[in-house]
């Protein structure tokens, strides 16, 4: 037997056992339904306006205000809304929903790159970054729920626009998503090494 005969026979031998089908699905489909959440949250929190009511628009970082005309003009002053609170509130909650993207986009690189290099810790690395989607879902809901709460006077459901949906789905699929891998991490791999799917 030749030399590289020799080495292809051990790295034979040394091969990890492959991932049952359904384990690998059910791990891509997690996969991408968080990049589906990240691009709905980033379109949400860029276009910023959330709630149309009586002729206005109100959003993270504009005002609009629609004339007879239906002309859209729109500041950036949010104190002049004339809603108690919101020019300052809306801040923390921008940055709240802008962080909970840059978290989900960590989130979802450690899920992938465990899954890429299967190495002895691809384990820890999807737990990691199931963690941190849940913690993106823990930040969009507060901002969600911080910015209902703040133009709480002028809700209708309704008025919820397309990108205020769009946030709200994408925090709903970051809570079912970070569980759901965390979940299926602990089905493949017990700690006592019973249950494997």
């Amino acid at each position: 037997m030749t030399a590289i005969g020799a080495q292809a026979q051990r790295l034979l031998t040394h091969r990890r056992p492959q991932k049952p089908f359904f384990e690998t699905f059910i791990r891509s489909l997690i996969i991408l339904c968080v990049a589906i959440a990240v691009v709905l949250s980033s379109i949400s929190v860029c276009d910023g306006r959330w709630l149309f009511a009586r002729g206005q628009l109100f959003g993270l970082w504009h005002f609009c205000t629609v004339s007879n005309d239906s002309v859209l003009k729109c500041v950036t002053d949010l104190s002049l809304a004339k809603v108690e609170g919101l020019s300052v509130g809306v801040i923390p909650i921008r940055s709240m929903v802008s962080f909970a993207v840059v978290v989900a986009i960590f989130g979802l690189e450690l899920l992938m790159v465990s899954q890429v290099c299967e190495d002895a810790n691809a384990r820890q690395k999807w737990s990691m970054g199931s963690v941190l989607i849940l913690g993106s879902f823990l930040l969009s809901a507060t901002g969600v729920l911080s910015f209902s709460i703040l133009v709480k006077d002028h809700l209708t459901f309704t008025g919820f626009t397309l990108t205020y949906w769009c946030e709200f789905i994408a925090a709903f699929l970051f809570f079912l998503n970070g569980i759901s891998g965390l979940h299926i991490n602990s089905l493949t791999h017990p700690r006592n090494g019973v249950g494997k799917i």
